[in-house]
């Protein structure tokens, strides 16, 4: 089904879950254990990530195809416009299309490993915007986008270029945004009202990170520009050795969050789940009530 007509016909909060293609056959029969598990709370769609520079490119079309046909779930299959040209991401769109596959999340994407800075590919596309634009005109996909509620990394006007830049993602075609993580409920809240006076009325769907392991939620957090709070700081250095400890206190503060969004009336909550399921599961069995 298409997120369009997903997120239009819902009567209630959706719950969906990201997912990134394992790079070896142990990683892969991993994921389809997770999303196996992951089944039990019925998630709305599945994302799945596109490796820098599209090195990840077949195993994405192959895990979308394979959720489609296997498991009764809707995929949504992530597109960026590193290293292709517009007749290569049109000829990947034709397998999509071929395929069944109706979701596309566009994004620029990373530099891949080694180069400094993004670079747009010879016959290609700079900036999502354009790939938003080019993927309407092919009339066949709804089309999620990212957004920075606390502005990209690589944004020089922060958090205001952001919200510009949604703006235009939705005029040139996008059905709805799924945010960045964040830990802080009121740096979305900011960023939504922010948003509704610029203009933008699709879907804002809030991404949620669990904690799993502070270390390397701290590393992620660097490069992708969400802040740590203070007070998550001060809750979890001191069992930061110590990983069941530190996943029991992530799921207990993402679920606190996750009730403050839902509260909030935002229209879903989208799951990074480092292809695992138990944080996911346990933080949704606590919001029964509100889902």
């Amino acid at each position: 089904m298409k997120l369009s007509e997903i997120l239009s016909n819902a009567d209630k909060p959706l719950i969906s879950c990201e997912f990134f293609p394992p790079k070896t056959d142990k990683g892969e029969e991993n994921l389809w254990n997770c999303l196996d598990e992951l089944r039990g709370i019925d998630p709305a769609y599945i994302s799945v990530t596109y490796g820098a520079g599209g090195t990840t490119q077949g195993r994405t079309k192959g895990i979308v195809t394979r959720i489609k046909d296997e498991t009764g779930l809707s995929p949504v299959a992530h597109l960026t416009c590193v290293g292709a040209s517009k007749e290569q991401l049109a000829e990947l769109l034709s397998e999509y299309r071929a395929a069944g596959i109706e979701n596309i999340l566009a994004l620029r994407g990373d530099a891949p490993e080694g180069m400094d800075r993004f670079e747009a590919a010879v016959g290609g596309f700079s900036y999502a915007t354009d790939l938003i634009a080019f993927l309407r005109a092919q009339g066949d996909f709804s089309i999620a986008c990212a957004t920075y509620p606390e502005g990209h990394p690589e944004s020089k006007g922060g958090v205001a270029d952001d919200i510009r830049y949604l703006k235009m993602k939705q005029d040139n075609g996008a059905d709805c945004a799924v945010t960045q993580y964040f830990f802080d409920n009121e740096t979305f809240f900011r960023f939504r009202d922010a948003t509704e006076k610029a203009g933008v009325t699709i879907p804002i769907i809030p991404g949620i990170m669990p904690v799993g392991n502070f270390d390397q939620i701290v590393r992620f957090s660097g490069m992708c520009g969400a802040s740590v709070p203070d007070w998550m700081r001060e809750q979890m250095e001191p069992i930061k050795g110590d990983l069941q400890a530190v996943q029991k206190l992530g799921i207990e503060l993402a679920a606190k969050q996750c009730r403050g969004l839902l509260e909030a009336d935002t229209p879903g909550l989208h799951f990074y789940t480092l292809n695992k399921s138990a944080a996911t599961i346990a933080i949704r069995n606590q919001l029964t009530d509100l889902l």
